[in-house]
């Protein structure tokens, strides 16, 4: 099969479409024959040097995918040969085909096409894990989102609306603020023209917001802090800059403050397999439902894969970038 290489840590043109060995499935694995997969910042990271793929795991970027069941391991009952599926990875999604556990599979959901769903796996359960499961955001609480015009940030708007809760962002366009607005979010702050913590306490009446999903890290812990209300949760699942802060515990201590991190790639195949279920048991509806659309800015053929790291890296695109094998150039 084709795959693409990283043949340095680097630049995206260490990004090279080469012929490579086709996976090998074990007994709980499906192989999966690639119809799209999404770019992630964590494929910038790893093209960069600084996300190594857990051990074990493919090594070729692409966190998430969709495609067709071309063979099942002996002791997997629920997939069949030929079903359409998409499936949260830990690494492969930038090839023809993919090993994949097949507790990490989802069937593609009713009204989403089979490519679009390859936008899906990563972003639902990053968002239902961490605001749902672990930050508890329920009816009538409020929740900001940093950098609500990225694939994370524009699913996790209509999954925060659908769940009844007020939904506040952060972006840093006039473009990506409509585009927030469009998809539900009650309050859209630029970050580069406004103070989002003092806007925060003028929106809540000072009492500030119930639940945080922050990806930019320690250069906004102690705003994010400023910026929460009593018994409010901070989820952290990146760090775009530095990754030491200091804090004031006092914050911590007065409001009951929660501090959480994670990220989702490193996780034991038994805990995604549980995050997938439930994503399958509470986000699928939603979107069956269409009240949970992926958002697609722009597809490439997975030859040009360098081209479309410099369009993330640009940060220009809202929503998610998708990537085709050679016989996809839509």
């Amino acid at each position: 099969m084709k795959a693409i290489v990283i043949t340095s840590p680097g630049e995206p043109e260490v990004l090279q479409l080469q012929e490579v060995e086709d996976p090998e499935i074990k007994h709980d694995e499906v192989l999966i024959k690639v119809e799209a997969t999404a770019l992630n910042k964590g494929d910038i990271y790893q093209r960069k040097g600084l996300y190594p793929p857990p051990k074990g795991a493919s090594l070729y970027p692409g966190l998430e995918c969709s495609g067709t069941i071309e063979s099942v391991g002996r002791n997997v009952s629920r997939w069949k040969v030929g079903d359409q599926v998409c499936a949260l990875l830990a690494g492969g999604g930038y090839a023809e085909k993919v090993a994949v556990p097949a507790g990490q599979v989802l069937p593609v959901p009713p009204g989403v096409s089979l490519k679009d769903s390859a936008c899906l796996p990563e972003v639902a359960c990053t968002v239902w894990s961490t605001v749902f499961m672990k930050s508890h955001l329920s009816s009538g609480e409020t929740f900001l989102i940093h950098g609500g015009s990225s694939g994370i940030g524009t699913f996790a708007i209509q999954m925060a609306k659908h769940q009844g809760a007020r939904v506040f962002i952060t972006a840093g366009s006039e473009e990506k603020l409509a585009a927030c607005k469009n998809l539900g979010a009650d309050v859209c702050i630029n970050y580069k023209t406004e103070d989002f913590a003092a806007r925060v306490k003028q929106e809540t009446e000072g009492r500030g917001v119930d639940v945080i999903l922050d990806s930019v890290g320690a250069p906004y812990l102690q705003k994010n802090l400023d910026s929460l209300n009593v018994d409010g949760r901070l989820f952290i699942i990146g760090a775009l800059s530095a990754m030491a802060a200091e804090i004031n515990l006092s914050s911590l201590f007065a409001r009951r403050l929660t501090i959480q991190a994670s990220t989702l790639r490193g996780r034991n195949p038994e805990d995604k397999e549980i995050i997938v279920r439930e994503v399958e048991k509470n986000v699928w509806p939603a979107i069956m439902e269409g009240k949970v659309t992926p958002v697609v800015y722009k597809y490439f053929p997975v030859c040009e894969a360098a081209e479309a790291h410099r369009l993330m890296e640009s940060s220009k695109h809202i929503g998610k970038i998708l990537l085709f094998p050679l016989l996809y150039r839509s």
